[in-house]
């Protein structure tokens, strides 16, 4: 049986039993057409990057599903119609990921530093290091040179 990632954003004003009852819903609906849910995880509320219907955070929420493509458009159909859910992508996969998704795993993202974010050790020095100096204008005497 094929294999399908179904994630949906819902609206932010819901609780997250609300929430839990939209995922149960999704579920009871693959199950009702001989399909089964693998897995369910729920993401929490997070920022989006742009507004979708003036709604600015979201709860996502994705599940893993052995269904048939007819198990798969009644889904979606019934996720249309629903007023709570924003967004919804459904996608085939050849397997489904074992363990927690990447989404959750938070502890295997590198800090920031590691990232090569601002600051810190990088290939062009600190931000105080300006380096060599330009052969086109003369050489810029330290700040306290020029206070003086």
């Amino acid at each position: 049986m094929p294999l399908y990632e179904h994630v949906f954003l819902a609206r932010q004003d819901l609780s997250q039993a609300q929430v839990d009852a939209l995922a149960e819903n999704a579920t009871k609906i693959v199950e009702d057409n001989e399909g089964k849910v693998v897995k369910t995880e729920t993401w929490g509320l997070r920022t989006l990057t742009y507004k979708i219907q003036k709604n600015r955070k979201a709860h996502f929420v994705m599940l893993d599903i052995e269904a048939s493509g007819a198990t798969i458009a009644e889904l979606e159909r019934q996720t249309r119609m629903n007023e709570d859910v924003i967004r919804y992508m459904t996608v085939r996969v050849d397997e489904h990921e074992k363990g927690p998704s990447v989404m959750m795993r938070k502890s295997d993202r590198p800090e920031r530093s590691e990232r090569g974010g601002f600051g810190g050790d990088r290939d062009r020095g600190d931000r105080g290091d300006r380096g060599p100096p330009r052969g086109d204008r003369p050489d810029r005497a330290p700040r306290a040179e020029q206070e003086a």
